[in-house]
C-alpha cells in the first residue's frame, strides 16, 4: 500500500507547475499561459548604414539585442515562444504570400539552432549573408506586415498569456508618400490592440533625429503599467537598446487571479505575482543511448506474492498511526485533498508591529488589483491599501492558492508607492503577501548562556563593521555556479572553442578589505583571544579513555516502568531517535533505523509484557 504523503504536493510547488489550464467557465480564478514575442525588423538599406565606422549598424544592433534575449530566455523561460520577421526585403517568405516580408523564424521555443541562425547575420559578414540570402526591398505595406504577425500568433496551438511585437526601425515615416497605406497600418494596429496584441517601438538612431509624432504615435501600444516616456527615447547604443528591450520583454506575469473576500457579499479580484523564485539548473532529460531520443518512464504495480499486475482499483492507501495501519478508499483520499475553493478570505486586521522577522517561512508574493473577474476591484483595493497604510495595520487572511492545496494563513502587508528623483516608479503600490507559520511549524530551541563582551571589545567591533560597510543589492550578484553551468551549455550547443568564464562576485575582496581595516583586526584579536591563540592550529582529538570525553551513546535514563507508561499513554513518539535506539539495544530488540520502526519494536515488546 502507498503512503498518503505521495498524494500531497510539496509546499511551493504551485509556482513551478505548468500553468496552461484554461479559464474555467464561471470560475473565480484563472491561470496564465506562455509568453509570446515577435521581433519585427526593418531590413531596408537605411538600417545597414552608420554615421561612424566604429559604430554598429542599426540592423547589427537589432540582431545582437535579439540574440541576447534568445540566450537569456533559454536560461530563464525556455517555454516562451519567440519569432523573427524581416520586412522591406527583396525576397518574401510568409504564409499569406505578401511581398517584401520574410519570416526568418516562426513562433517556437528558443534553442541553440535558432541562436546560430541569428549569428549568421552579425557584422560585415552578416550584412553580405543577408544581401545574398534575402536582399533589400522598399515597396512594403506595414498593415500587411502586422497581418503576417497576427497570423503567426493565431497559428500557435498553446494558450498564450501575453502577445507582443517589438518593431526595430530607424524610419520615422514609412508611408509618408502614401496616405492610404498609412491609414491601413493605423487600422490594423488598432485591430491588434483589440485582440490583446501589444506593439512596441524600438526606434534606433537616425540622421536628424527620430520624430515619433509623424507616424508611430498612433501605432504603438502602451500598457497600463508602462511609462510613456520610454517610447520617445531613441537608442544609439547597444546597451541602451538591450536595457529597453529587457524592460519590455519581461512580462509581469500573474501567478494566480483570485477573489479577495472581505465579507460574505463584498469581494474583489486580485492578481498574485511571484517576485522571487530560486533559480535552479534544469533537470536532465533521459535519452535512449542509440538514437538520443527522449525516453518516458512508466510505473507499474505488482503483487509481491503472485507477481500479477495490479490496476489502480486493486490498491488502497494507508498510513501507520502508532501501531495501527489506517486504510482509506480512493474516494476518501480524494476527499481529504479538497479543502476549499481557491481565494483569499479576510480574517481580520493586526498592527504591523506584530509581524516579526522570525515568522519568515518563504519569499513573499505581491498582490495587485485585477479587473478581469470583478469590475471596480482597483477602486476597492486602493481604498483598502490607503486605510491600511494610514492605520499601520496588516490584513490577516486565509489563502488557498489552488484546488487540492492546503490553506495557509498569510499577512497582507501594505506597500506604498515610491518614486525616484525623475518621478519614475521604483516600488509599486500593493500588498506583500507574507506566509505565516502555524503553531506546528514553530520550534523551541535550547539556547546556550549568553556571553557578554566588554565595552572595549564592542567599540572595536563597531569600528570594524563601519570600515566594511557597503551598499548591498541582491540583483548585483549572480549565482556563479548557475552562470558557469549555462555558459558551458551555451559553448557546447553553439560549438564554441571554450566557454566564457563567469566572474564569481560572491568572493570577498580580501586585499581591499585588508587595506580598509589596517590594524583593526589585530587589535580586536588582542582584546578577545589569549596571547598564544592560533586560529589555524588544529584542535587535538580527545581520546576515548579521557575522563571528560564521555560516551558516544546517549545514556538511557528511562526504566522499564517508564517505557511501559509511555507505551500505554501513547507518548513514546516524544522520545528522541538516539534514546529509542539505546532502549532497543538495552532490551535486545532488532529493528531498523527509522523512528517508526523503533517505535513499533518497543511498542510490541512492552504491550506483550
Amino acid at each position: 500500500m502507498s503512503g498518503w504523503e505521495s498524494y500531497y504536493k510539496n509546499q511551493g510547488d504551485e509556482e513551478e507547475e505548468d500553468q496552461e489550464e484554461g479559464l474555467e467557465a464561471g470560475g473565480d480564478y484563472k491561470y496564465s499561459g506562455r509568453d509570446s514575442l515577435i521581433f519585427l525588423i526593418d531590413a531596408s538599406e537605411a538600417m545597414f548604414e552608420t554615421q561612424d565606422e566604429d559604430e554598429l549598424t542599426p540592423f547589427d544592433m537589432s540582431i545582437q539585442c535579439i540574440r541576447s534575449v534568445y540566450t537569456s530566455k533559454i536560461i530563464s523561460s525556455d517555454r516562451d515562444l519567440l519569432a523573427v520577421v524581416f520586412y522591406g526585403t527583396k525576397k518574401d517568405k510568409n504564409s499569406v504570400n505578401f511581398k517584401n516580408i520574410y519570416v526568418l523564424q516562426e513562433l517556437d521555443n528558443p534553442g541553440a539552432k535558432r541562436v546560430l541562425e541569428l549569428d549568421h547575420f552579425k557584422g560585415q559578414e552578416g550584412k553580405k549573408h543577408f544581401q545574398d540570402l534575402i536582399g533589400h526591398g522598399s515597396d512594403y505595406s506595414l498593415s500587411e506586415v502586422l497581418w503576417v504577425c497576427a497570423n503567426l500568433f493565431s497559428d500557435v496551438q498553446f494558450k498564450m498569456s501575453h502577445k507582443r511585437i517589438m518593431l526595430f526601425t530607424n524610419e520615422d515615416d514609412p508611408h509618408g508618400n502614401d496616405s492610404a497605406k498609412a491609414s491601413r497600418a493605423r487600422t490594423k494596429a488598432g485591430d491588434l490592440r483589440d485582440t490583446g496584441i501589444f506593439l512596441d517601438l524600438l526606434h534606433l538612431k537616425k540622421r536628424g533625429g527620430f520624430d515619433i509624432s509623424l507616424f508611430y504615435r498612433d501605432i504603438i501600444s502602451i500598457a497600463e503599467d508602462e511609462d510613456i516616456r520610454v517610447h520617445f527615447e531613441e537608442s544609439s547604443k547597444l546597451e541602451d537598446l538591450l536595457r529597453k528591450v529587457r524592460a519590455k520583454e519581461t512580462r509581469k506575469r500573474v501567478l494566480h487571479r483570485l477573489k479577495l473576500k472581505l465579507d460574505k457579499d463584498v469581494a474583489l479580484t486580485v492578481g498574485i505575482y511571484n517576485m522571487v523564485q530560486k533559480a535552479l539548473k534544469p533537470s536532465p532529460v533521459r535519452l535512449y543511448r542509440e538514437t538520443n531520443e527522449p525516453v518516458k518512464t512508466k510505473t507499474r504495480t505488482f503483487n509481491v506474492n503472485t507477481g500479477s499486475l495490479l490496476l489502480p482499483s486493486d490498491t488502497k492507501r494507508s498510513q501507520t498511526y502508532g501501531s495501527r495501519q489506517i486504510v482509506l478508499e480512493k474516494e476518501e483520499t480524494e476527499e481529504l485533498k479538497r479543502f476549499d475553493e481557491p481565494g483569499l478570505i479576510l480574517i481580520g486586521f493586526k498592527p504591523l508591529i506584530m509581524l516579526k522577522k522570525h515568522h519568515y517561512l518563504r519569499p513573499s508574493l505581491f498582490v495587485y488589483p485585477d479587473e478581469s473577474l470583478i469590475n471596480g476591484s482597483s477602486t476597492l483595493f486602493s481604498a483598502l491599501l490607503t486605510k491600511c497604510l494610514e492605520k499601520e495595520v496588516m490584513a490577516v487572511c486565509r489563502y488557498t492558492p489552488r484546488q487540492n492545496i492546503p490553506p495557509c494563513f498569510v499577512a497582507l502587508m501594505p506597500q506604498e508607492e515610491e518614486l525616484d528623483d525623475q518621478k519614475i516608479q521604483v516600488t509599486p503600490p500593493g500588498f506583500q503577501l507574507i506566509f505565516l507559520p502555524y503553531a506546528d511549524d514553530k520550534r523551541k530551541v535550547p539556547f546556550t548562556e549568553k556571553v557578554m563582551a566588554n565595552p572595549e571589545q564592542v567599540d572595536k567591533m563597531k569600528a570594524i563593521v563601519q570600515k566594511l560597510h557597503f551598499k548591498y543589492r541582491s540583483d548585483s550578484f549572480e549565482n556563479p555556479v548557475l552562470q558557469q553551468h549555462f555558459r558551458n551549455m551555451e559553448a557546447l550547443a553553439l560549438d564554441l572553442m571554450e566557454p566564457e568564464q563567469a566572474v564569481d562576485l560572491t568572493l570577498p575582496k580580501v586585499e581591499v578589505m585588508d587595506k580598509r581595516l589596517g590594524s583593526l583586526v589585530d587589535e580586536f584579536k588582542e582584546l578577545v583571544y589569549p596571547p598564544d591563540y592560533n586560529p589555524e592550529e588544529k584542535v587535538p582529538k580527545r581520546k576515548q579513555g579521557d575522563e571528560n570525553s564521555g560516551s558516544k551513546r546517549p545514556k538511557v535514563e528511562l526504566s522499564e516502568e517508564e517505557l511501559k507508561a509511555h507505551v500505554s499513554r501513547g507518548t513514546l513518539g516524544k522520545l528522541t531517535v538516539p534514546t529509542l535506539k539505546e532502549a532497543c539495544r538495552v532490551y535486545g530488540l532488532k529493528s531498523g533505523t527509522k523512528k517508526q520502526e523503533l517505535l513499533d519494536a518497543l511498542t510490541k515488546r512492552f504491550q506483550k509484557a
